[in-house]
């Protein structure tokens, strides 16, 4: 009976062994990553038959939302010790997008290893990293989206007003971000009211602006009096409602949707500082009279935005 029982409680140990850990094979493809613009380069756990790395027809590169459309493969590269594998693809790869590498009839030391299949896509950090230098820089939401600019050219005179407005406008997009993206998720999506997610991102926006306003109110009046009324103008800044709605549109998750809010306001920040330092050394300048004020504000907007472009197409990761 006892036997029985040991063998019994084996042949369970051996079946919950095999449904955690899976009874398939080990995959030969060990890594598989982007490499520049053009190229995914594949690592093997072995040396692979070069007649049989040299057939492109053993490969086929797809985007993953897009299984039945095929990318050229231009050349096929081995390494030396015939461990790396490197494909040249015809155009260049829309890397934000995660691609399917499928490997046919893999031949190692003269034995078929299969057919296998890997995917490829950024590192998750750098991507979260590229959300947050996309939205800071390179889609600068003021210099590049034209943006806010009424709060923009209202509280970018002087730098200690307009550092206060980036930092009280950085809390608010984030706040109003974060919970923008919980409402639209768990209730706004399930229950099939995504056309109501303006008035209700609008309606969170305004409620976090009361509670700054009232927050300020009491620990910094000083602060407060010098936004005047700005603070309030934020509930109508565009860039306060373009995030949650980016966020809706990319179907962005929690950190997703916590950078791309912090890199807007980060931005805001850095565009108000650029900003008030030159408007605080223009009223020094001899600025004809017809362009004082707002004209030479605008232009040097202008130019501002024309440097942001240098930043259009750059890529970190």
């Amino acid at each position: 009976m006892k036997n029985d029982v040991k063998a019994f409680w084996t042949l369970m140990l051996i079946i919950a062994t095999l449904w955690i850990g899976g009874c398939e094979a080990p995959s030969f493809i060990k890594a598989a990553q982007f490499e520049e613009t053009d190229r995914i380069v594949l690592t093997f756990a072995g040396p692979v038959d070069p007649a049989w790395a040299e057939d492109r027809d053993h490969f086929t590169v797809n985007e993953k939302p897009d299984p039945d459309i095929l990318l050229d493969i231009a050349s096929v590269r081995l390494s030396p010790d015939q461990s790396r594998l490197t494909l040249t693809l015809a155009d260049p790869i829309n890397q934000n997008q995660p691609h399917q590498v499928v490997v046919k009839e893999i031949v190692s030391e003269g034995r078929n290893m299969g057919t296998q299949a890997v995917t490829v896509s950024k590192p998750y950090f750098g991507y979260l990293i590229s959300i947050l230098i996309g939205a800071l820089l390179i889609q600068n939401f003021v210099f590049s989206k034209y943006l806010g600019l009424c709060v923009f050219f209202g509280t970018s005179q002087k730098k200690s007003t307009a550092v206060g407005m980036g930092i009280t406008f950085t809390f608010v997009i984030v706040f109003a971000s974060l919970m923008s993206w919980f409402l639209y998720q768990f209730v706004l999506k399930p229950y099939r009211l995504d056309y109501l997610q303006i008035i209700v991102f609008i309606g969170l926006v305004s409620l976090t602006v009361q509670a700054v306003d009232t927050v300020l109110r009491k620990i910094n009046p000083a602060l407060f009096k010098a936004f005047g009324v700005y603070l309030v103008l934020v509930i109508a800044n565009c860039i306060v409602i373009a995030v949650p709605l980016i966020l809706a549109d990319n179907e962005y998750n929690m950190i997703e949707s916590l950078m791309l809010a912090l890199g807007a306001g980060l931005g805001f920040l850095l565009a108000l500082f650029l900003m008030s330092s030159v408007r605080e050394r223009l009223d020094f300048a001899n600025v004809p009279t017809s362009y004082r004020g707002l004209p030479i504000a605008f232009i040097v907007a202008g130019l501002f935005a024309l440097s942001f472009m240098g930043f259009s197409g750059m890529s970190i990761f």
